[in-house]
């Protein structure tokens, strides 16, 4: 295992990696919206902060080596399954076909009250 850090992506603030590559794999830790210029989320809703999140993965990917077609699975944590739609208009944005697979799962409340938080596992 390598842990993959990047500073285009919010650092750790705890005991995790941003990302860790495991054989062919990078699997990252779920990423919330904050801007890693700011350390805010940004100004907006669900859309801008679906946005931020997958910026961020995507950042941490590029760290790695890969970009969003490399993709396998996709796990979105919703502070509200009401904002689905949207987020999903944003995350239609960032991968095309074939779609990775991907859970989306409502939750009751994600760090910081954050409205989305997006992990990924991604292939070599």
């Amino acid at each position: 295992m390598k842990p993959i850090s990047t500073d285009k992506a919010p650092a750790a603030i705890g005991p995790y990696s941003q990302a860790i590559t495991f054989g062919n794999l990078v699997i990252t830790s779920g990423q919330l919206p904050i801007d890693p210029a700011t350390g805010q989320f940004p100004e907006g809703g669900i859309k801008e902060q679906t946005r931020q999140s997958l910026t961020n993965v995507k950042n941490i990917l590029v760290e790695a080596g890969l970009d969003m077609s490399h993709v396998v699975k996709t796990t979105v944590f919703l502070a509200d399954m009401g904002d689905f739609a949207d987020m999903n208009a944003v995350y239609s944005e960032f991968f095309s076909q074939p779609y990775p697979a991907r859970s989306a799962v409502a939750v009751k409340t994600l760090p910081k009250n954050a409205l989305v938080e997006i992990e990924v596992i991604a292939e070599r």
